[in-house]
């Protein structure tokens, strides 16, 4: 597409910036993605749930919302990216399964149908039977369990290596270099160097506030672990497990390649990324009680990631100041991609309107 709308410097290369940089040069911004690691950080940490509606809280109203929102973007925003960057980002709609192992992990299940029922959103509770049907993996004597059919997930490095693809199809460069500071039309790099253009999207996630450091977002560790299944295992998960182990909460999600990422810590540790053995073996734990046969699954890969986070769990986009800001979606960063990248493009047209 011919540039009709100006030169678009996006400052981030996760999913969040990646998206945004995506849709917007399919509106006919001229865009050049800034960042020093693309595709690192806590998108490359992330399990890729896409559930609005399993991790709905009653004090959330407003997240519930842009969640729903864009998890009803979601089929169309990832055929899309497939037909565009030729390969697949890894969407699957399988519903999520959420257990409850003891009697009081199913009082919040419980609880959380009741919840589910007043906002009219789809979810069924199953059997032991409907389980050794439909999900024969999961450990027989768990408490209670309910099918939400209307959350589903992504695989985020396959995700990631769609939206790269697409950047380099459509010929959209990406500068490795870090930040220092941004106006409405110029970044300016760390070393001296800047890149002039008509408009700026700071998307950075956490780093977001090495650039504008007044933004309400702080840094929200979480540790992960990816297995693969193997011979003697089979596929042992159809559908997304969200579990809750003895008042902690573990999820567990399949990939269509036979991994199958365990996750995910919640620490306040600030800009510490280390992998520890604590909380990866409560991870473990909790996950071997629900699935018993992932024992018998390699151990791939251990890692840890920030999650951009505000007080409130809301993300922010805004034009602030004549800067686009999109950051602060915490655990929510691949559900709410589109939605951002919709609502950004939005903003953009309000500094720079098509012609």
């Amino acid at each position: 597409m011919s540039d009709t709308r100006g030169t678009l410097a996006v400052v981030g290369a996760g999913v969040i910036g990646l998206s945004v940089a995506w849709r917007a040069q399919q509106a006919g911004w001229a865009v050049t993605v800034i960042d020093s690691h693309p595709s690192r950080g806590a998108s490359w940490a992330a399990a890729g749930m896409l559930a609005p509606i399993t991790e709905a809280h009653p004090s959330e109203p407003g997240l519930l919302r842009i969640g729903l929102e864009s998890a009803a973007m979601w089929p169309e925003f990832a055929a899309d990216l497939n037909h565009e960057s030729g390969q697949s980002c890894g969407f699957r709609e399988d519903g999520t399964l959420v257990i409850g192992y003891d009697r009081d992990d199913a009082e919040y299940i419980r609880r959380l149908a009741e919840h589910l029922r007043e906002w009219n959103l789809a979810a069924e509770p199953w059997t032991t039977a409907q389980r050794q049907v439909n999900a024969p993996a999961i450990a027989p004597m768990v408490a209670a369990s309910l099918f939400v059919p209307g959350d589903h997930s992504i695989d985020n490095r396959s995700m990631l290596g769609a939206l790269q693809a697409v950047t380099d199809r459509h010929d959209v460069p990406i500068l490795r270099s870090r930040v220092r500071s941004v106006t409405p039309t110029s970044v300016e790099l760390v070393g001296g160097d800047s890149f002039e253009c008509d408009a700026v999207a700071v998307c950075a996630g956490i780093d977001s506030i090495g650039i504008i450091p007044e933004l309400p977002v702080r840094p929200v560790k979480g540790q992960i672990i990816r297995a693969r299944t193997g011979e003697r295992t089979g596929e042992l998960l159809t559908h997304t497990i969200r579990a809750h182990v003895r008042g902690r909460s573990v999820y567990l999600v399949p990939r269509r390649n036979g991994e199958i990422v365990i996750g995910a810590s919640v620490e306040e540790r600030g800009r510490d990324t280390s992998v520890t053995i604590g909380p990866i073996s409560d991870l473990l734990e909790d996950a071997r009680l629900i699935v018993p046969g992932i024992d018998e699954c390699e151990l791939v890969e251990t890692w840890a990631g920030l999650r951009p986070t505000t007080p409130n769990n809301m993300p922010i986009v805004e034009n602030r100041d004549g800067v686009v800001i999109a950051t602060g979606h915490g655990r929510n960063g691949f559900l709410l991609s589109p939605w951002t990248a919709a609502t950004v493009n939005g903003l953009l047209d309000e500094i720079r309107p098509a012609s």
